[in-house]
């Protein structure tokens, strides 16, 4: 009896588990249709606009919904937050889009769960495996098959925005599992995207000038997409998932973004499937699985001030 008892219970924490991890993947795999929707829809020539009016309306609008305010800490904490995981991010990402092709920029930036593995056995105390630096390794390549151009041109520049934006949202990534809020998950999405999306519009203002005086109707379902979809909801998936999996788990996860890019150039807009490239989708696939699947250990404690959460006591995750 004790055994059946225990079976099924490992059965109902390995399936919680899997539908967690299947709902924290839809937001990289939702931002995979970034590239189709502001190539498509939106217009020309303005990514950091496209960034602002995804992540500020959006953390406005869950503000206003949860009705809380960041309070102590929380203040500082929600701007460095934000900053990593939005603001900053979304800069660098634009630099490395404009300075670099694409496959360049993709394939730098699969080099994110490694700089995230790394972060996390300094900061959280998590196991760094074997599995994971394979795992990774393995993402890279991936990536480098599915999306990088033998023609390709390097520029030193755009290869550190690509390298800086990957660190930068490692270090988002993993402060977000140290530092826990005790506020719903919502309004914690909210402040970060708000503040992430404050810090991006000087740099816009900047970079791009004042936004245009006319939008089309395509225009505006392209940015409501952006901003409901790809920001309110997503985000508010990635930071569920890392409140409950490991920052490695979570970061391998992004992965998916350029796959799903791919495989909606394809479907979408005609583009060429190469053999290569499809086999190159497999192996990152293959990276997900591997990551997923491993022993860790986060013995890290909490923030103080923080509740206690999965990060304070041995748990479950991929490193």
């Amino acid at each position: 009896m004790k055994n059946a008892l225990a079976l099924r219970y490992i059965c109902l924490v390995l399936r919680n588990r899997l539908a967690l991890v299947l709902m924290t993947a839809l937001a990289p795999a939702v931002w995979g249709s970034t590239y189709l929707v502001t190539t498509e829809l939106l217009p020309p020539g303005r990514p950091l606009l496209a960034a602002v009016i995804r992540c500020l309306p959006a953390g406005l609008l869950l503000i206003a919904l949860t009705r809380r305010l960041p309070q102590g800490s929380w203040w500082w904490r929600s701007l460095v937050l934000g900053a990593l995981n939005i603001g900053v991010f979304q800069a660098l990402l634009f630099i490395a889009a404009y300075r670099l092709p694409g496959g360049i920029a993709a394939t730098v930036g699969a080099v994110q769960p490694l700089i995230t593995a790394g972060l996390s056995a300094l900061v959280l105390g998590d196991r760094l495996t074997l599995r994971t630096v394979l795992s990774g390794i393995a993402g890279v390549a991936g990536v480098s098959l599915l999306v990088l151009r033998a023609n390709a041109r390097l520029d030193a520049l755009g290869v550190a925005a690509a390298l800086g934006g990957a660190a930068v949202m490692a270090a988002g990534i993993v402060l977000s599992k140290r530092w826990v809020s005790p506020a719903p998950m919502l309004a914690t999405t909210g402040w970060q995207l708000t503040t992430g999306g404050l810090l991006l519009v000087p740099v816009t203002l900047l970079t791009e000038g004042a936004p245009p005086s006319h939008y089309s109707l395509a225009n505006v379902l392209g940015y409501t997409y952006l901003c409901l979809i790809g920001a309110a909801v997503t985000y508010a998936l990635w930071f569920r998932g890392l409140r409950e999996l490991s920052p490695v788990s979570v970061s391998f996860l992004g992965l998916l973004s350029p796959v799903v890019a791919t495989l909606l150039g394809w479907l979408a807009l005609d583009q060429d499937l190469s053999p290569l490239q499809a086999l190159g989708a497999l192996v990152v696939l293959g990276s997900l699985i591997a990551a997923q699947t491993g022993r860790p250990r986060t013995t890290a404690r909490p923030a103080s001030g923080a509740e206690p959460t999965a990060s304070a006591r041995p748990v479950r995750a991929n490193v």
